[in-house]
């Protein structure tokens, strides 16, 4: 069965366009066609009320939402849980995101992702290990009794989800290149962060295959005159993606917009490193044994230090409007084109055209979500 959806503003390409149908077949994009073209005759029409149509946005690092903390439970149903939740906001693929934790608890996680993606849930792209492969210094709420050095004993464990993405944050002053050419050679796709690695490090670790860099200026050395730095490293190449976190706590926006200036704009990826506030109303979370107080979206513990966001993903792409200057349809690319192509998913995810699939969002104009599809079923 066909559906066309009408009367809409489309994200199409660079532009937001009117007076275009939108067709699906079989949880795919048949066709992006003028309103009165033929193939829409016979298709069950849904109207649109003149909102934004955009891709469905794409968040690499969400650790909970829905009142679930991944690290809790890594099971099936809290990835089900915090989809549910995000799913409400937008996102409509993502990554569940295991923070620092023990060997079994990383298997347990990688287990229950491989389940939701043979069950075929939707919404789960893969998974995102953000450590234990941290530096202490930078370790930021990880817990430092996780933290080591990655070695040979962990590769068949890293490297063992099918079928989906597996992304892995580590200092790469805690590795050797030899090893991060080892995993970028076998699927994985590495993201530095949490990390003192200086400019030379970094680089090293670029062109040994560093992909990206995780939530860019947090837990990291600062850029600094006579050291660039792992922000530095970041900055100053044009390959990798930079994951960003927009709520006007993490970074000044003002550092954001400098960022924007150094390199561009396709390689700058919206992430919400969300955690469990995000679709529930509960005022703190319990953190590895430490509670987490959540105020006005932003998550610290008892020592002031930040502890992921209650921040979700439509919010994010207001705040990178509002906040960094940016066009819709530019901050929507960036919570959805940017990083389906850091994923290797930008083949079919991310853009409104024929043959992706049909995973969509549906905003008004504040920019507040009205409807999500993914794989063509509407919620």
């Amino acid at each position: 069965m066909l559906t066309a959806l009408v009367n809409g503003r489309i994200l199409a390409g660079e532009r937001i366009v009117s007076g275009v149908t939108v067709l699906l077949s079989q949880g795919r994009i048949e066709g992006v066609l003028p309103a009165a073209d033929p193939q829409c005759r016979d298709a069950v029409t849904v109207d649109l009320e003149g909102h934004i149509l955009l891709p469905g946005f794409i968040d690499v690092q969400v650790n909970g939402g829905g009142g679930v903390l991944f690290n809790d439970d890594p099971s099936l149903e809290s990835i089900r849980a915090i989809g549910a939740a995000h799913r409400r906001f937008g996102t409509t693929g993502f990554l569940p995101t295991l923070i620092s934790d023990d060997l079994d608890t990383i298997g347990q996680a990688i287990a229950a992702v491989q389940s939701s993606l043979e069950a075929g849930l939707p919404g789960p792209l893969g998974i995102h290990i953000e450590g234990p492969f941290l530096n202490w210094a930078r370790r930021g709420v990880h817990d430092p009794k996780h933290l080591r050095r990655l070695d040979n004993g962990v590769i068949s464990l890293l490297c063992s989800l099918r079928g989906g993405r597996t992304v892995l944050t580590l200092a790469p002053e805690m590795t050797t290149t030899a090893m991060i050419a080892q995993l970028a050679a076998s699927g994985i796709l590495i993201s530095a962060g949490h990390s003192d690695a200086n400019f030379a490090q970094t680089s090293a670790a670029i062109a040994h295959g560093v992909r990206g860099f995780t939530h860019l200026f947090n837990a990291m050395a600062p850029l600094a005159p006579r050291e660039p730095g792992i922000v530095g490293a970041a900055l100053f190449d044009a390959n990798t993606w930079c994951g960003i976190i927009v709520d006007g706590h993490h970074v000044d926006p003002v550092m954001l917009k400098l960022a924007l200036r150094c390199k561009r704009h396709d390689k700058f990826m919206l992430v919400t490193d969300a955690m469990p506030p995000v679709g529930s109303p509960e005022p703190s979370f319990v953190l590895q044994g430490r509670t987490i107080h959540v105020k006005d979206g932003v998550c610290r513990d008892e020592n002031g230090t930040l502890a992921g966001t209650g921040l979700d993903m439509a919010t994010a792409v207001r705040n990178a409007v509002s906040l960094l200057g940016l066009e819709i349809a530019e901050a929507a690319r960036m919570a959805s084109e940017y990083p389906a192509a850091f994923l290797g998913l930008d083949h079919e995810l991310g853009r409104i055209a024929p043959g992706y699939r049909a995973n969509l969002a549906l905003l008004d104009d504040d920019l507040r979500v009205k409807r999500t599809w993914i794989e063509g079923i509407a919620s």
